[in-house]
């Protein structure tokens, strides 16, 4: 029986081989964006979840709680780490981790800038890595060792045992290399290239130790023994930081690791989502491509009803069952979905490296996992189903006497069928094409936003090593400066781009002492409206010509939230009376989407971090940017320059919203292309089915385009339906994803114009390809037997 079928099914192919092709086209690219975007769903879900006891490791956050919101954030005072561990039960790890950063490590002539970050011992006992070489049970107690990821190693030592090497991390402290664990995977939170013991952060920086309950400054991860003493251990966390301080404005919380990616967004205290909504759009984007490939199989099976309807017939009158003939037709439906799915994965192998390249991330296809495996059988299986079911049942349907005797089949409830079927498809297309061009239009709007400063030719140095000392970073721009590679240069105490770095401490007149306004603070120098374009809107900038190591600029929303009218010369206090003598315009530091933070900036060099440079637009910037490199590694031999233009940091914003447009255009563009191909399957069939009305219009005298008109009427009536249907839910979908910004655009009707206007072209262009040969064909091909 089994032969059977896969020789009526093998010829029925061969004999229809423009719509075995179409349906072929359209079921692989369906399946192979559906496995894409499976694939990058689950690798965003597999986030933080390499660990053996995920599941039951938590990431502390803080609740911080001001007169108007709450604030939700990943800094804790480093005390809290030991009070846990005495006093929690339910508890079995806990670590505290210093905030990743960039620091250089050096091995003879080698030396590499790497993210690193400081540990308890339970760090790697929570985060279990791969150990390659080295002891575990003695990483991150001696203060004096090192942990090295796989790359890293070999980048240091080459093919030398890295074991018991000395290394130096900034050129200053000398460590040895106690073990070496496999590198982090890519889709980790925790982007770390090396670690180093707890014991030597407090070495390097002695604070540490008399640091205050109200002073956050570390991210702390606990690991619990059962997930049964989840809200006991939350419960007891939530009133520690006040225990010990009365005025510390700290609440902490736990959340599971394994939503640590994905559910990273918190409003007024409380988990509001994140990336899960983004990624569940890709989820319901890869099922409904694949849909729209199953439709067209409907679509064409059930257009070519006339032609098989004999067969069915025949077969019926000569024994065949109904049940039989349902098992054919759905053997059919597998057995081309299987051979699409085949044609898949060359598109997916093909594909891939693309998509990894424009994403910035790896997917690939592990062929020895039983999961994939599962994946790939269920879907061929299911889209051999669904494709097939609707085009089973309705064929052997079919009354043999009828259609032996040469009835035409009335055909009314099929028709009707690929109506609604071609309406569902360009519903969803026309859809895309509205959201695409709203993120489109979002992305343009926050990206081209007055941002407060001129990030055009304006770039960032750290400062590390030999430029820590305030003279050579003088000699730097005097230098830079007569060059004219740059034609200002200023200094700040982080990236002009970055969050952090706030305080509850910040008093004025008239200030409730019980509300707690959280305040941002930055330190620089001179220079520093002249450097970034900030603008002064009242008062003055920092300047050589007064001493102002008591003066502070204040940005407007900090001027709003004091309530102060004329603000320049006033008083506040921030652990001593500090005067006012400028008022900045606000400016975008950490998110362009959220309404700009209180901010204060001081004169103080010796905290600067970051050198901030103004390159001279009338001079060719790589020959600026060279003459910089060289200037600074005259000066600093031992680090790398580390250039890095703040217009680039500032597009880093925007990563999540540019994936979101990047995939919704391309696979958005699949569902549109696979449609045309339904589309153009239809069009060939009524084509043909009109083929002899179409020869006796054109010798009554109809022209070409009167032909045109009458084959296209019908296709714009169902495009110009599906276009009414999907605007409401197209508006509902963007309507509640812009709700999520507080800077947005205004719906307006360009986007459903572009929609309408696309959707008809595509309809019309792809209809009138097919339909063009038949309106230009002789009639007397079509009339001579008649």
């Amino acid at each position: 029986m089994f032969k059977l079928n896969l020789k009526i099914a093998l010829r029925n192919l061969w004999r229809n081989k423009g719509f075995t092709l179409i349906n072929l086209g359209g079921l692989a690219i369906g399946l192979a964006s559906c496995m894409v975007l499976l694939l990058y769903v689950a690798y965003e879900y597999g986030y933080d979840k390499q660990f053996t006891d995920y599941d039951k490791t938590y990431v502390m956050y803080n609740n911080q709680k001001t007169a108007k919101e709450t604030f939700s954030f990943m800094a804790f005072p480093g005390k809290l780490q030991d009070d846990i561990k005495a006093k929690v039960p339910g508890v079995a790890k806990v670590s505290r981790l210093s905030y990743p950063e960039l620091q250089l490590l050096t091995y003879n002539q080698n030396n590499f800038k790497a993210s690193a970050s400081f540990a308890d011992p339970d760090f790697l006992k929570m985060f279990d890595y791969k150990v390659l070489k080295g002891n575990p049970s003695t990483f991150l107690k001696n203060p004096d060792g090192v942990i090295l990821s796989e790359t890293l190693a070999k980048n240091l030592f080459g093919s030398e045992d890295p074991i018991n090497k000395v290394v130096k991390l900034d050129n200053n402290q000398s460590l040895k290399v106690e073990g070496v664990i496999e590198d982090r995977p890519k889709n980790s939170t925790l982007e770390i290239d090396y670690l180093l013991s707890w014991n030597l952060y407090e070495k390097l920086n002695p604070w540490i130790k008399d640091s205050g309950w109200g002073n956050n400054f570390c991210m702390i991860f606990l690991q619990l023994q059962d997930n049964s003493f989840f809200d006991k251990v939350n419960n007891q966390l939530h009133g520690m930081i006040k225990a010990h301080d009365k005025d510390a404005n700290g609440e902490p919380f736990i959340h599971p690791l394994s939503k640590w990616h994905l559910y990273e967004k918190f409003e007024n205290g409380k988990n509001v989502g994140g990336r899960i909504d983004q990624l569940r759009i890709f989820f319901l984007l890869a099922f409904c491509i694949l849909l729209i490939a199953c439709v067209n199989f409907m679509n064409l099976s059930t257009a070519k009803s006339e032609k098989r309807s004999r067969e069915v017939g025949v077969r019926k009158a000569i024994g065949s069952s109904r049940k039989n003939l349902i098992g054919q037709f759905m053997f059919e439906s597998i057995l081309l979905t299987t051979l699409s799915m085949l044609v898949a994965f060359v598109l997916i192998e093909v594909s891939l490296p693309y998509f990894n390249n424009l994403l910035g991330i790896t997917l690939q296809i592990d062929y020895k996992e039983w999961q994939f495996w599962s994946v790939f059988l269920g879907l061929t299986l299911l889209t051999g189903i669904v494709a097939g079911s609707y085009p089973a049942f309705y064929l052997s349907s079919f009354d043999p006497v009828k259609v032996l005797k040469g009835f035409k089949l009335g055909g009314g409830s099929s028709l009707s069928i690929r109506k609604f079927l071609v309406v569902f498809q360009f519903v969803f297309a026309a859809c895309l094409i509205v959201c695409t061009a709203v993120i489109y239009q979002q992305l343009n709007f926050i990206k081209n936003k007055p941002i407060g400063y001129d990030r055009a030719n304006l770039i960032q140095i750290p400062i590390t090593g030999e430029l820590a000392a305030k003279g050579k970073r003088e000699v730097l721009k005097n230098e830079l400066l007569k060059s004219g590679a740059v034609t200002s240069v200023t200094e700040y105490s982080n990236s002009l781009t970055a969050g952090g770095n706030n305080t509850y401490g910040v008093n004025w007149p008239g200030k409730d002492p019980a509300d707690k306004i959280l305040v941002n603070f930055r330190f620089t120098d001179l220079d520093l409206a002249k450097t970034t374009g900030m603008e002064i809107l009242d008062g003055r900038d920092f300047s050589k010509d007064f001493v102002d190591t008591s003066n502070v600029l204040v940005n407007e929303a900090l001027v709003k939230v004091m309530g102060m009218k004329n603000p320049v010369g006033k008083l506040i206090d921030w652990d001593q009376p500090l005067r006012i003598i400028g008022v900045m315009k606000d400016y975008v530091m950490e998110s362009a989407y959220q309404k700009p933070q209180p901010l204060l900036i001081a004169q103080n060099p010796s905290r600067a971090t970051f050198l901030i440079l103004r390159l001279n637009d009338k001079q060719n910037i790589s020959s600026s940017v060279n003459m910089i490199t060289s200037e600074v590694k005259k000066l600093n031999p031992a680090y790398p320059a580390d250039i890095r233009f703040v217009s680039d940091n500032f597009e880093k914003k925007f990563k999540s919203e540019k994936l979101l447009g990047t995939l919704s255009n391309w696979f958005g563009g699949f569902a549109i292309f696979i449609s045309c191909l339904g589309l153009l399957g239809l069009a060939l069939f009524m084509a043909e089915q009109r083929k002899k009305e179409i020869s006796i219009r054109k010798v009554l005298g109809a022209s070409t385009g009167n032909i045109l008109t009458l084959l296209n009427k019908d296709f714009i009536k169902l495009v110009a339906i599906a276009n009414l249907i999907a605007f409401p839910v197209a508006y509902i979908i963007i309507n509640k994803w812009l709700s999520g910004y507080e800077y947005r655009i205004s719906i307006s009707a360009i986007p459903f114009l572009v929609a309408i206007t696309l959707s008809v072209l595509i309809a019309v262009l792809t209809v009138s390809i097919q339909s063009i040969k038949v309106a230009k064909a002789n009639p007397v091909d079509a009339l001579k037997y008649e």
